[in-house]
């Protein structure tokens, strides 16, 4: 199982005019085989620093995702959006542990 964890910093209001395409995005991810989560998300104490939180079954599943194209139509709305920087880091899972209380 591979986790796939971005961070974005964006210029002030590039989240709400990339709203709709992240909306589609994380929609059309979640059908794909092999996902299990994938969601974007804003800090809370700045909200130009986006997280984008991916699970994957497999480095396969995760290649596949590259080639859909949702991903291109996603690709085209980010290059027309203010980005400053992106740091992006996939890790190999194991199996998961129970937390407790949960």
């Amino acid at each position: 199982m591979l986790v796939v964890i971005a961070e974005v910093r964006v210029g002030e209001g590039a989240v709400e005019a990339l709203r709709e395409a992240i909306g589609a995005m994380e929609t059309e991810s979640r059908k794909e085989p092999g996902c299990q989560r994938y969601a974007f998300s804003t800090d809370i104490s700045d909200p130009t620093l986006v997280r984008i939180t991916e699970l994957w079954d497999s480095a396969e599943d995760l290649q596949k995702h590259f080639t859909m194209p949702h991903m291109a139509v996603f690709g085209a709305a980010m290059g027309n959006a203010e980005i400053l920087s992106m740091d992006v880091q996939a890790y190999e899972l194991g199996a998961p542990v129970p937390m407790p209380g949960g």
